[in-house]
C-alpha cells in the first residue's frame, strides 16, 4: 500500500454535521471537566469548550487518511493548529471543507507526515475556526517525497508560570471515544498491540482537550470566547491513568507557550505548544492589493464607492465621461479627475479615464486602463447612468436608444473584457446597478426600467458563467441622491438621501468575503433588503397529455397565481424541472407507508445496487453525490456508466449533479412517504449541479 499523491490539493467536503448541547457536554466530560467546569457541563449558561471543535469535525478528518491512502495500523497524530474566528455556538450544524496540502516523507522506517487544512462554518453563515492537522504516518515513509521543513521551538528559561496537575481517569478514553474518534487504537487491547503498545492509549485529542481546560482557566476563566489559537505538537503517548502536568508560560498580553508532560515518567506528551488569547478583533473587510474600476464615478455614487474602496486599500480606475445629465455633450475629464485628486490627497492610488461606456471601444478602453495602470482587474461596479425621461408615447427611438447604450449596453461593453480577465485570475466581483423603477416600474422611465431590468437577466447568466471561476456577480437598486435626480426629488429627501448610506453593501458585495452570488438588493437612507424573482408552486392543469383547453385554466387561475410559498430559482433549469416533473409528483397519501421501516441512508445506499435498472442505463454515463445530513447519514456517489453501477462511501471530486437532504426526509422520500417533488419544491431535497441529470434516477432505480 503506498500514499495517494495525487490526493495534495484536491478539494474535500464539503461534510456537514449536526451537534445539540448534549454533544457539547459530552465533550466536555471526555476531557476532565465536572462539577468544578460546571458551565462546561449545564445546560444552564453552557459555554463550549473551544477544543470541541475539532472532534465536532472528526467525520471530516477520516477523508484525509481515506484520501491519502495512509496505513491506519501506523497513523498517529502529529501537529494539531486550531484558529478560532468566531465562538463555537452550543447547538447547530457544522459544515467543513479542506485539503491535503503537504506529504512530507521523513524516509524509510521513518514514516511521513500528512498536512491537510479546514475551515469550519455553521449554519448561521458564520466561519467558526481553521484546523490545520499535521498525521503521522509511520509506515508510509520512503516514497521520494520532500523533508518536513524544520522548525525551531524554545520555552523561557525560568519556572513556568501556571502548572495545573489533571489524572485522566483509566476509562477516559471510552468516554472520550464517543465524541467521534472510536478509532480501536484507544479501546481495543488487540489492536493496540499489533500498533506496537502494551494497551489502549489515550487519545492525543483527549490530552489536547485537557491542555486547553488547564489554558482557558489560567489565561481566560470563564471566558472561552477569548480563546484565538490553540498550537501544539503531540510527541509521546499517554497511557490512561498516567498523570500530567500543563506546565505554562505567559509570553505576552496575549500570548502563552505551553507543554504538557507525563507526571509519571517527566517525558513529555504534548509539546511546542502556543496559545493566543484575547478580544475578537474587529474584522474590517480591506481591498489591499486589489484593482477596482467604476464607471460613473466622477460624483454621486460612483464617487462615494471609489473613495471609501481606496481608503480600505484598493487602487481604482475612476471613469466618467463628464457628460450631461442625459449624456448631451463633448465630456470633460475635471470630474474624474478631481476624483482621482481627492484619492491622492488621502494618500490612495487612482488613475482617471474618460472613455465612453456606449461603446464596445470604451468599454475596452476602460479595462485596459486598469491593466496598464496596475496590472489587472478584480472588482467592477457598473454604475454609469443618463436619464431621459419622457411618456411611453413620447420616447423618441434616439432616447430610448441612448438610455440602453448607456446602462444596458455600457455594462456589457466594460464588463466582457473584465469578466474575460477575472476568469484567467480566478476571482472576481462585478456589481450591476438596477433601479426600483426597473424593478417595480416609474411612470415616465420605460427606456431607464427596460434597460435597468435588462441588467437583472444579465447578472442571471453572468451568476452561472462566472460561478466556478469565483466571479460573484450582484445587483444593487441605490435610493441615492445624485446629479441624476437632485431637481427631481424634495430638497428634504434628497438630503437623507445621501450615497454613502449605500456604499457599505456595495462594498460588501465588491469583497472576498462575499459569497453571495446573483442576488438583487435594495438600498437606500439606512434600510436595505433584498428583491427577488418569485415563483408561485403553481399546479397542473389537465392530464399533461393533451393542451388543456381556455376554461380549464380560468377554473384553476386563482391557484396559478398564487405566490403563497413560492421560491426563487437559481437557474433556468430548475424551473424546467419542476414543469417536468409536475405530473409525477404523487399524493402522499396514496404512499404505500406499510413496508420495512428504513432506519439509515447507509441501507438505503447498500440496496441501491441490487435496485438498479441496466436496461435504462444505455449510454448513461453520470455520477451522483449524495450529501445526506443528520446522525443517520452520510455521503456517498453513485457512478452509472457503462450500464453498470458503482456505489461508494464518500465524496466524489467532479460529480455531474449533487443532492443534500437531512437523513430523516431522504429515508421517506426514498420509502415513498415524501413524494421527489413536493421535496424539491418544498426546499427538503436540495440539488446542484446538473439538474436535469438528476431526473434519471427514478428510471434507473426502483427501490420502492
Amino acid at each position: 500500500m503506498a500514499l495517494n499523491l495525487d490526493a495534495i490539493g484536491k478539494n474535500l467536503g464539503p461534510v456537514s454535521k449536526e451537534y445539540t448541547w448534549k454533544d457539547v457536554v459530552l465533550y466536555a466530560l471526555g476531557v476532565g471537566a465536572g462539577f468544578s467546569d460546571l458551565d462546561y457541563c449545564y445546560e444552564k449558561n453552557l459555554k463550549v469548550i473551544p477544543t470541541f471543535s475539532i472532534a465536532a469535525i472528526f467525520d471530516f478528518l477520516s477523508h484525509y487518511a481515506s484520501n491519502a491512502n495512509i496505513n491506519l495500523a501506523g497513523i498517529l497524530h502529529g501537529e494539531q493548529d486550531l484558529i478560532f474566528h468566531q465562538p463555537i455556538p452550543t447547538e447547530g450544524t457544522l459544515t467543513t471543507q479542506g485539503k491535503i496540502t503537504h506529504m512530507y516523507d521523513k524516509g524509510e522506517k521513518k514514516g511521513a507526515l500528512i498536512v491537510g487544512e479546514s475551515d469550519t462554518w455553521h449554519a448561521n453563515g458564520k466561519k467558526l475556526f481553521t484546523s490545520i492537522i499535521s498525521l503521522f504516518s509511520r509506515l508510509d515513509g520512503g516514497f521520494g517525497g520532500e523533508a518536513a521543513p524544520k522548525e525551531t521551538f524554545a520555552f523561557p528559561d525560568r519556572t513556568p508560570d501556571f502548572e495545573i496537575q489533571e489524572i485522566p481517569s483509566l476509562d477516559q478514553p471510552l468516554l472520550y471515544r464517543l465524541s467521534g474518534d472510536v478509532f480501536a487504537l484507544h479501546v481495543d487491547q488487540e489492536f493496540a498491540k499489533m500498533a506496537g503498545f502494551e494497551k489502549p492509549i489515550m487519545h492525543g485529542l483527549c490530552t489536547y482537550g485537557y491542555s486547553c481546560r488547564a489554558l482557558m482557566n489560567s489565561l481566560t476563566p470563564g471566558a472561552p470566547e477569548k480563546v484565538r489559537r490553540l498550537k501544539c505538537r503531540f510527541s509521546r503517548p499517554l497511557y490512561p491513568g498516567d498523570p500530567i502536568k500543563i506546565q505554562i508560560w505567559k509570553t505576552s498580553d496575549n500570548k502563552a507557550v505551553w507543554k504538557t508532560v507525563n507526571a509519571k515518567t517527566g517525558e513529555d506528551v504534548i509539546t511546542n505548544g502556543i496559545f493566543e488569547f484575547g478580544e475578537i478583533p474587529k474584522k474590517e473587510i480591506r481591498f489591499d492589493g486589489q484593482v477596482a474600476v467604476i464607471t460613473g464615478a466622477g460624483g454621486g455614487l460612483g464617487r462615494v464607492y471609489a473613495l471609501e474602496l481606496a481608503k480600505r486599500g484598493a487602487k481604482v480606475v475612476v471613469n466618467d465621461l463628464g457628460g450631461a445629465r442625459d449624456g448631451s455633450g463633448g465630456g470633460s475629464a475635471t470630474p474624474a479627475q478631481k476624483v482621482v485628486e481627492e484619492i491622492a490627497a488621502l494618500g490612495g492610488e487612482a488613475v482617471a479615464n474618460y472613455d465612453n461606456v456606449a461603446t464596445a471601444e470604451g468599454g475596452e478602453n476602460i479595462i485596459q486602463a486598469a491593466v496598464d495602470a496596475f496590472g489587472k482587474v478584480d472588482i467592477l461596479i457598473n454604475n454609469a447612468g443618463i436619464l431621459r425621461d419622457k411618456s411611453f408615447v413620447k420616447m423618441e427611438p434616439e432616447n430610448w436608444k441612448a438610455v440602453l447604450d448607456v446602462h444596458l449596453n455600457g455594462a456589457y461593453h466594460v464588463t466582457r473584457p473584465a469578466f474575460t480577465l477575472m476568469r484567467k485570475n480566478g476571482f472576481g466581483r462585478i456589481v450591476m446597478t438596477t433601479s426600483a423603477a426597473g424593478l417595480y416600474g416609474n411612470f415616465g422611465q420605460t427606456n431607464y426600467s427596460a434597460a435597468k431590468m435588462g441588467l437583472v437577466g444579465l447578472m442571471n447568466t453572468l451568476k452561472l458563467e462566472g460561478k466556478k471561476y469565483n466571479i460573484k456577480v450582484n445587483t444593487v437598486a441605490p435610493i441615492a441622491a445624485s446629479r441624476l435626480t437632485e431637481d427631481i426629488m424634495p430638497p428634504e429627501l434628497f438630503e437623507k438621501m445621501k450615497p454613502e448610506f449605500v456604499s457599505p453593501l456595495v462594498l460588501f458585495l465588491c469583497s472576498e468575503e462575499c459569497e453571495e452570488n446573483g442576488n438583487i438588493y435594495n438600498a437606500g437612507m439606512g434600510f436595505f433588503n433584498r428583491a427577488a424573482v418569485v415563483t408561485g408552486p403553481g399546479t397542473t392543469v389537465g392530464d399533461g397529455e393533451n393542451p388543456p383547453d381556455i376554461e380549464t385554466v380560468v377554473d384553476k387561475f386563482d391557484t396559478i397565481q398564487s405566490l403563497e410559498n413560492g421560491k426563487v430559482y437559481f437557474e433556468l433549469n430548475e424551473q424546467v424541472g419542476d414543469a417536468m416533473n409536475a405530473f409525477n409528483a404523487p399524493a402522499a397519501s396514496e404512499q404505500d407507508t406499510s413496508s420495512k421501516k428504513i432506519s439509515s441512508a447507509a441501507e438505503i445506499f447498500a440496496a441501491m445496487p441490487d435496485a438498479f435498472n441496466p436496461d435504462a442505463a444505455g449510454g448513461v454515463d453520470v455520477v451522483f453525490q449524495y450529501h445526506i445530513s443528520g446522525p443517520g447519514g452520510g455521503d456517498w456517489s453513485c457512478a452509472i456508466k457503462d450500464g453498470a453501477c458503482a456505489i461508494s462511501k464518500g465524496t466524489h471530486e467532479n460529480p455531474t449533479c449533487t443532492l443534500k437532504m437531512a437523513d430523516t426526509d431522504f429515508i421517506d422520500m426514498i420509502s415513498g412517504v415524501l413524494p421527489a417533488m413536493q421535496a424539491y419544491t418544498s426546499g427538503k431535497l436540495k440539488i446542484e449541479g446538473d439538474i436535469m441529470k438528476s431526473q434519471l434516477i427514478e428510471k434507473l432505480f426502483k427501490l420502492t
